[in-house]
């Protein structure tokens, strides 16, 4: 080989590596001087936390959530749902803040279009999910405000809690912690987080006339009020078009009153007494 060439080479070489010396340490540097220690409260919290990456909180993962927490005084303690009330009391006694109260909470989906037997108004072909099916024509089905059945909301669910059953979605409450990622996944915005406590619920979200409804569901809210009138807490509404129930005035208000409220609807069927285990395997079962 050419002595030229090789001198050649070889000073490349060398001015590379003085190169990357260089570089190496200015980056070695300017970390000592920007270096940040970690705070030990911090790190605590992040401990603490679930660890399951959910962003039920609010936050995009546990760590930003823990930064908040500490730093942040209007960031409670109570955020981290799959945890609990135990990760919220530990929260709160690393952080000095005021614990709060948590109720157990589970997802609930406000639709009936299985026990309806609602059809579709017809074939969808694209992009199997809910949100592309909703493009079109607010879906296939034949109800508007009705589930598409695609199953955005379980893949958004980490905790494998929810199942589809013929193209709907059945929510396991033993497994559901309350996250909300299936609240923010449906498109249709038909799921909601409910307490377990709760003693009646509403099973559909739509708004159109009793005659629309009566045409497509057999099971769908036909808005006669009553069920408002009724109700000695206060507790039912139309809130933009949707008959909606206070779980919280329900719940203060004192007597059990399930059954005034149930026979004040027309359609039994849309308000009917709130037994988690029991609401989701007659879904199931009815789904299957």
């Amino acid at each position: 080989m050419d002595p030229v060439l090789v001198k050649l080479a070889l000073g490349g070489v060398a001015l590379l590596g003085c190169i990357g010396l260089f570089f190496g340490i200015g980056l070695a540097m300017a970390a000592h001087k920007f270096h940040v220690e970690p705070d030990p409260k911090v790190e605590e919290v992040l401990h603490t936390l679930a660890g399951a990456q959910c962003g039920g909180c609010g936050f995009p993962g546990c760590e930003a959530y823990a930064e908040a927490v500490v730093h942040d005084p209007d960031v409670p303690p109570t955020l981290c749902f799959p945890g609990k009330k135990a990760v919220a009391d530990a929260i709160a006694e690393i952080t000095g803040k005021a614990g709060e109260a948590m109720e157990d909470m589970v997802a609930v989906v406000h639709c009936s279009r299985v026990q309806g037997n609602v059809g579709k108004k017809y074939n969808y072909v694209g992009y199997g999910t809910c949100s592309g099916a909703n493009i079109a024509f607010a879906g296939p089905i034949a109800c508007q405000y009705g589930c598409v059945g695609f199953g955005e909301c379980k893949a958004a669910c980490n905790f494998g809690a929810i199942e589809m059953v013929n193209d709907f979605p059945v929510i396991d409450p033993d497994k559901c912690v309350s996250c909300g990622a299936c609240v923010k996944a449906c498109p249709k915005r038909i799921i909601h987080l409910v307490p377990k406590s709760a003693r009646v619920y509403i099973p559909c979200s739509t708004k159109d006339t009793a005659k629309e409804t009566m045409a497509i569901c057999k099971s769908g809210c036909i808005h006669d009020k009553a069920c408002i009138r009724k109700c000695p807490a206060k507790a039912i509404s139309e809130v933009n078009g949707v008959v909606t129930i206070d779980q919280k005035k329900c719940l203060d208000y004192g007597p059990s009153c399930e059954e005034v409220c149930i026979s004040a609807c027309s359609k039994v069927h849309i308000l009917q007494p709130f037994s988690i285990a029991e609401s989701h395997k007659k879904l199931a079962h009815e789904a299957a």
